[in-house]
């Protein structure tokens, strides 16, 4: 089921909060670089500047070994995975 919700907070580059959650949200099918690796403020500040304070659409497709929410997230009619390409691990 696809959920409107607000983005609250960028955790990195392919983790967010949103107001209707407690638990984070991984985006799926991304992978940017975490925290103290090349790239993971260029993709956390791309994320954020895309999304941050918007509204999206969630659709989730599974749950994480750490219990999170993995979905598909849309702004307006983009997936935010294709606008962060660039980003991704190489």
């Amino acid at each position: 089921m696809v959920t409107k919700e607000i983005v609250t907070k960028i955790i990195d580059g392919d983790t967010i909060e949103t107001n209707k959650r407690k638990i984070p949200i991984r985006i799926a099918d991304m992978d940017t670089p975490e925290k103290r690796q090349p790239g993971y403020q260029k993709a956390k500040k791309a994320l954020s500047d895309l999304i941050l304070g918007k509204e999206v659409a969630i659709e989730p497709v599974a749950k994480d070994v750490y219990g999170r929410t993995v979905a598909k997230v849309k702004i307006g009619t983009s997936l935010v995975k294709t606008k962060m390409k660039k980003y991704e691990k190489k």
